[in-house]
């Protein structure tokens, strides 16, 4: 029986007794002999609840996974799931908590996942809260979010790699927490493999004695088990207590169009059970919790979840800016002092974001606001433009970032969008009294080009840098200096990890490296060199605002702001591109990218233009004359009172970064 969309009997009617139904907690996937007419519940109801009392602070352990991308992370979690007894062997246990479509696709983790174990040890039965974290640099923001629930992380490196740039990154983000760090070495089955070189890396880099290294396969389970008694010995409890009131950390949140908003809490003091009056810091709202429960990696409902645990909890929140991620929960009249949360992502790209059609921009907001909830590193400014209507301004961490939020729009609530090409946030010291009273500081970002203040105006404009680290091996190093100074890169460091593998430390410019930077220097190393970045502030630069005239009318959408090095180069090309996509007219059209009055480049667009001298056969050269004089003197008019209007489709062809320089 279904109602409301959602199932409340587990089993059909057609089941023989006693059901064979894998009751209580169901694994994924349906078990060999189980009758076609036992459905998956659509929600947890149903299921017996769990009894968490049975595990004091004492055996718990909250540890995350952290590593470079495609070391082997999500492939090891889905090894300890098997190997707890969490989820059944099968062959197709892979990116068990990658539940994500584009995470499957692309086969990277996007968001953190986290699971509780079961694993029993020299007779004590332990409850081991595992999050595993993606590897990117731009969802570093996920693994801080993640690190703030744990105590202890396991260090994942590829035998065959090595060390790669975000594992540097990662590995310090752990050591400032002041977590343990159990370190890993993945894939000792490949051919290539070297876990001995790998070994003496993370004792130069990281002063960990090579003794302490775990050697394992996690594609074939050799000596995952040792990683779980390393986890229990070397990672300490939770430091908390049952007794104290309730203090519950939200460090993610998804939205259920059935049960509203689920929080994901790591409980840091007291208890928390159905029935229960809560209280969120933030919004100082009261609600009554509906269902608590743990993550297995499905919900699993539970009778209460005590301090030091890591759950979920269902509260009647309907409105998704109701569950901010960072926020306490408290009992109502037991207020306690607020955690202090996450500290805000920066946003290191901006894109503009607009509805195909204009008649789904609540239907886009409605999703925008949804998925935000699920992806707090996402900022949102709203804004409109002359060609593409209203939309939003959207500051992400990256670009794959970028990439990865459309699709998931794209695929989670079928939206198709136009996406602008990306931006960085840029500085401007005033120096005019009227300006700095008008915004009331004499420091302002500028996120779009339309608000770039006059160079009269501003005492200096200030670009945004960060302190990239890039691992690579030794003979591809006189290319990616030469790249690094093409793109105004200062290098800050060289060390050589071995003899083969260099780390160089370079400030970038972010306007530099955030639109094809990596690509350029995976080609340049066949692959092998890994990038890491980390923001830096702000430095003086030369900044100008290029603008794009079609003859001689601005075009709003496709002003850009640009270093003056780089201004030439970047007005040809965006010339020739706007040849290629504007449709020809009867008039010749001037395509022209302007510094204030001066122009750099042109493009002329020939004018559609009929043969008027088809009839003229021999006699005088007078006659052919006077008919394209007249033809000449029509043009000429024609372009005084036409008007060039940039289709929207050519427009996006030309604001889209995909299009091909």
């Amino acid at each position: 029986m279904v109602l409301a969309g959602r199932a409340v009997l587990r089993c059909g009617a057609r089941l023989p007794s006693p059901c064979p139904c894998p009751c209580p907690a169901a694994p994924l996937r349906r078990p060999a002999g189980l009758p076609a007419a036992c459905p998956r519940p659509y929600s947890s109801r149903g299921k017996e609840k769990l009894d968490m009392s049975t595990y004091p602070v004492e055996s718990i352990r909250n540890f995350s996974i952290i590593a470079h991308v495609d070391h082997g992370k999500s492939t090891l979690a889905d090894r300890l799931l098997e190997l707890t007894g969490t989820i059944s062997k099968t062959d197709r246990n892979k990116q068990v908590l990658d539940k994500l479509q584009v995470e499957r696709e692309r086969g990277i983790t996007v968001k953190a996942q986290s699971a509780s174990l079961f694993y029993n040890h020299e007779g004590i039965n332990y409850l081991l809260n595992l999050i595993d974290t993606p590897g990117h640099v731009d969802f570093s923001y996920e693994v801080s979010r993640s690190l703030s629930a744990c105590q202890g992380v396991i260090l994942v490196v590829d035998a065959n790699e090595g060390i790669q740039a975000q594992t540097v990154a990662n590995f310090y983000l752990a050591f400032e927490a002041q977590l343990s760090i159990i370190p890993v070495i993945n894939k000792i089955d490949l051919k290539n493999a070297d876990p001995e070189r790998v070994e003496k890396q993370i004792e130069k880099l990281f002063d960990i004695p090579t003794d302490e290294c775990i050697r394992i396969s996690a594609k074939q389970g050799t000596n995952v088990e040792e990683v779980l008694q390393k986890v229990i010995e070397k990672i300490p409890p939770p430091q908390c207590n049952t007794t104290d009131p309730l203090k519950a950390l939200v460090f993610d949140s998804t939205f259920d169009h059935y049960r509203g908003v689920i929080a994901n809490i790591a409980l840091f003091g007291g208890e928390i059970a159905k029935g229960q009056k809560i209280v969120s810091a933030h919004t100082k709202k009261r609600y009554e919790v509906n269902e608590v429960g743990i993550l297995t990696p499905d919900e699993q409902p539970t009778h209460k979840l005590y301090a030091g645990q890591v759950g979920y909890v269902i509260a009647g929140m309907k409105e998704v800016t109701e569950a901010q991620i960072g926020d306490t929960l408290f009992l109502y009249k037991q207020p306690v002092e607020p955690l202090p949360g996450f500290k805000s992502a920066k946003p290191m790209v901006f894109a503009g974001m607009y509805p195909i059609d204009q008649t789904e921009y609540n239907n886009l907001k409605s999703a925008l606001e949804r998925l935000t909830l699920n992806d707090s590193s996402v900022t949102i400014h709203r804004d409109s433009s002359l060609a593409l209507g209203a939309g939003w301004r959207l500051g992400f961490l990256g670009l794959l970032h970028m990439e990865v939020f459309n699709q998931r729009l794209e695929q989670e609530y079928n939206m198709s969008v136009i996406l602008t090409a990306p931006t960085v946030p840029y500085k401007a010291v005033l120096s005019s009294a009227k300006l700095i009273k008008e915004y009331g500081k004499d420091q302002i970002t500028i996120i779009n080009p339309a608000q770039f203040p006059d160079k009269l105006s501003v005492s200096e404009y200030l670009e945004p840098i960060v302190l990239g680290t890039i691992v690579t091996p030794p003979e591809y190093i006189g290319k990616i200096i030469t790249l690094c100074q093409d793109r105004r890169a200062v290098q800050k460091d060289m060390l050589y990890i071995d003899e083969n593998r260099v780390m160089l430390k370079y400030l970038f410019p972010l306007n530099e490296i955030v639109v094809d930077f990596y690509d350029a220097l995976k080609s340049l190393s066949s692959g092998y060199a890994s990038f890491d970045y980390e923001d830096a502030g702000y430095q003086s630069a030369d900044l100008i605002k290029m603008d794009i005239l079609l003859n001689g009318n601005p075009v709003e959408e496709l002003a850009t702001i640009i270093h003056n090095d780089k201004a030439y180069a970047a007005g040809k090309l965006l010339c020739e591109r706007l040849k290629e996509t504007i449709p020809r007219q009867l008039f010749e059209i001037a395509i022209q990218a302007a510094i204030g009055k001066k122009i750099i480049a042109r493009e002329t667009l020939k004018a559609y233009r009929k043969n008027v001298v088809a009839k003229c056969y021999g006699g005088d050269i007078t006659r052919r004359m006077k008919l394209l004089k007249r033809q000449a003197e029509g043009k000429r008019l024609m372009r005084k009172i036409g008007n060039v209007e940039v289709p929207r489709d050519a427009l996006i062809r030309v604001l889209k970064r995909e299009t091909e320089k």
